[in-house]
């Protein structure tokens, strides 16, 4: 299988509208860093209500979100002047049975035009609004994780979109408090339809409400992934919301800013990259978003695909996962590739590094259609920081996290041999819903947030070239020898080592002699190798392709560190009800090991079984 390698001699990138890196950085005794960014915010606005009823004064009849009809019909939704009316008609609505900041919504089922309506106008009336994995509800056994963000926030309104659908998460939920609302787009049994909320009639106590916003209102209660535990409760505020889109109008620099920009997103609404980041952002700008009902798994990648076709979206950005499976599609399909990049001025990935191999692919197709390179960007940080630090230029590798957004400082604390991440500013939480004992622990004596992440300098001696994600503090682990393993940074490059064979990986070792790879799949690895003998299993020659990678990985690897003993091909795809991927595509390495503690244990076996290759001659 042929990928396209690294161009000699590249093209130019395409201008990136943002200015270049220029920062303080100031160290202490103790070996701790700040970094700050010199670049000055731009005004923040009041809040998100108010930044929507300027945009649908200036351009009513402008669309603002955009879905497609079921069964992939055509695209339909709603105008910003629709959309600001219907909005001030669900914050009517909600304050006409008395709901304030003590209260909360929450949102079952997935993205859609009508839970950006009700989201809106929670923010407007100043009642929360808790979108949650729509896997709480729907592939969950027993509603564990469901109940406990109920019990969290409490909230009073449950919003989904079909009532069948979630019928079973409804009958959970009345169980804990018979006295809920239900509202649900379809108005099915025992449930509110939407257009009720829609229909209210907004008086003046709506506008009150808006003008009685400040940037302490919380807006929403965002969870977090649960990787280590129950997801928790994340107030995130109106001045958090503004701050963050301030931060990034000060970076930016567009002597011809795009008047109308068109985004397709897929990634959901219950984390900060879709729910939060980009949705604001493309009311700030005025935009219009395409909600994108494909994911980057196969059978529903399809969707994507379909949809990228029709809008040639001006940006793009998604996990790693998805761009792998997007080059594949360009590689075979160059009408696809004549879609993708027709308005496209950039890219950004998130939630993983993105590996060398597949950055080198994405250049060549973008030099093949357009003769320049794109711009790679990434913003890195938490459900509880909102962006911390950007790549705001253009770079020649990727890998990078960047540099601190103005108006935040960036603290990086010695934590054995790495740099642990801290973050103040703006855009960072109070701490969690109701949980004095984990807000206490996330925060150091300086009220810095500890993320857990450690970075470190791309070139110390040259910081302004950006930091580098230098992998989970939490993840890393030991081997029997006591040598650490950095996990952040080894599966990314045994996957690119790989390349075009693998779509992910998780390592294992912890207390051990060796590492060992559980492997997934490239999708259309297999699908090439299942055409070139039709009949036959492809796994065992995955394995022998993989085996040849990783064999060359290893001789280049050096010490016991990064060195492969062990590897195998898992068969199964990840299990988001085993909690072992999100619903965003990013595999969680913890949750990944534990599901398969069976794999693990034949990886580490006296006696090499099943599935099971050995690497260490």
């Amino acid at each position: 299988m042929a990928t396209a390698a690294a161009v000699p001699n590249p093209p130019p990138f395409r201008r990136l509208p943002q200015k270049g890196p220029d920062i303080t950085v100031d160290h202490r005794d103790d070996g701790t860093i700040l970094i700050r960014s010199n670049h000055a915010m731009a005004e923040p606005a009041r809040s998100i209500p108010h930044l929507m009823a300027e945009r649908a004064a200036l351009h009513p009849d402008r669309p603002w979100l955009m879905q497609r009809a079921p069964g992939h019909g055509p695209w339909q939704g709603v105008t910003y002047g629709e959309g600001k009316r219907m909005a001030d008609s669900v914050a009517q609505w909600l304050i006409d049975r008395g709901l304030g900041a003590g209260d909360a919504v929450i949102c079952l089922s997935a993205n859609s035009v009508a839970q950006g309506i009700l989201m809106v106008g929670c923010f407007t009336a100043g009642v929360p609004i808790a979108p949650l994995s729509p896997a709480y509800s729907l592939v969950s056994t027993d509603h564990a994780k469901l109940k406990h963000c109920f019990v969290t926030v409490r909230p009073r309104i449950v919003f989904a979109e079909q009532a069948a659908m979630f019928e079973r998460a409804f009958d959970t939920l009345r169980a804990l408090d018979p006295s809920l609302t239900f509202v649900t787009v379809d108005g099915g049994a025992g449930t509110i339809p939407f257009r009720e909320l829609t229909d209210t009639v907004a008086t003046d106590a709506v506008d009150a409400a808006r003008e009685a916003l400040t940037h302490d209102t919380v807006g929403k209660y965002l969870f977090t992934s649960g990787s280590t535990g129950m997801p928790k409760g994340v107030p995130q505020h109106q001045g958090m919301f503004v701050n963050l889109i301030a931060a990034s109008e000060g970076l930016r620099d567009d002597p011809d800013p795009v008047d109308h920009p068109i985004s397709l997103d897929w990634m959901p609404w219950n984390h900060i990259s879709a729910g939060t980041i980009h949705f604001n952002a493309a009311i700030a700008g005025g935009g219009t978003l395409y909600i994108d009902e494909g994911k980057p798994v196969p059978g529903l990648f399809e969707t994507t695909i379909a949809n990228l076709r029709e809008i040639s979206p001006m940006s793009f950005g998604s996990a790693p996962i998805a761009f792998a499976m997007l080059a594949d599609a360009m590689e075979r399909d160059p009408t696809l590739r004549h879609a993708f990049f027709k308005n496209l001025r950039g890219m950004g990935y998130g939630g993983a590094t993105l590996s060398d191999d597949l950055y080198d692919r994405m250049q060549a197709l973008a030099i093949a259609e357009t003769g320049e390179r794109m711009p790679f960007t990434t913003m890195y940080g938490a459900t509880e920081t909102l962006g911390v630090t950007v790549v705001h230029w253009a770079s020649e590798r990727v890998g990078l996290i960047g540099l601190p957004l103005p108006g935040s400082t960036l603290k990086l604390v010695p934590s054995g041999d790495k740099l642990e991440v801290r973050v103040k500013g703006p855009t960072v939480t109070t701490g969690y819903h109701n949980d004095p004992e984990k807000t206490a622990a996330a925060f150091d004596e300086e009220g810095y947030y500890m993320l857990g992440d450690a970075a470190r300098f791309l070139d110390p001696d040259r910081p302004e070239h950006g930091l580098v994600f230098d992998g989970r503090v939490t993840e890393d682990f030991k081997l029997s020898s006591g040598t650490w393993v950095s996990v952040g940074t080894l599966r990314p490059d045994i996957v690119a080592a790989c390349s075009p064979y693998l779509q992910d990986a998780v390592i294992a070792g912890q207390d051990k002699a060796f590492i060992a790879v559980l492997a997934w799949p490239s999708a259309s690895a297999l699908q090439t190798l299942a055409e070139a003998t039709p009949g036959a299993d492809p796994f065992p020659t995955l394995e022998g392709l993989v085996k040849e990678k990783l064999e060359a990985f290893n001789a280049e690897a050096g010490g016991s560190s990064r060195r492969v003993g062990r590897f195998t091909i898992l068969r199964s795809a990840p299990s988001i009800d085993g909690g072992e991927i999100t619903d965003k595509g990013y595999v969680n390495q913890r949750a990944t090991l534990t599901a398969r503690a069976d794999i693990v244990k034949a990886l580490f076996a006296d006696e090499v079984g099943e599935h099971i290759i050995d690497l260490r001659g």
